[in-house]
């Protein structure tokens, strides 16, 4: 939506939580492969999530933030 000279990008709440769990697994300079073994969260799943490509249930979202050592609300503000 462009509103003038300022354009809004509208995030949906997967892109929202892909980037988030992307940018705190970078942080921490926690690879893919190693993020999926510390999750229990197979590595291609993982890089679809990051991508905002995936809606994910409840229980996966609580296995990604107990990997990242945040909450689950940090994963999609």
């Amino acid at each position: 939506m462009k509103l003038g000279a300022i354009t809004f990008v509208l995030m949906t709440i997967q892109e929202k939580f892909g980037r988030n769990v992307s940018r705190k697994r970078k942080r921490n300079k926690i690879s893919q492969e190693e993020f999926a073994r510390l999750s229990g969260v197979e590595r291609s799943y993982i890089s679809s999530i990051e991508r905002g490509n995936r809606n994910v249930s409840i229980s996966v979202a609580y296995k990604i933030s107990q990997a990242l050592e945040v909450s689950i609300d940090d994963l999609i503000q």
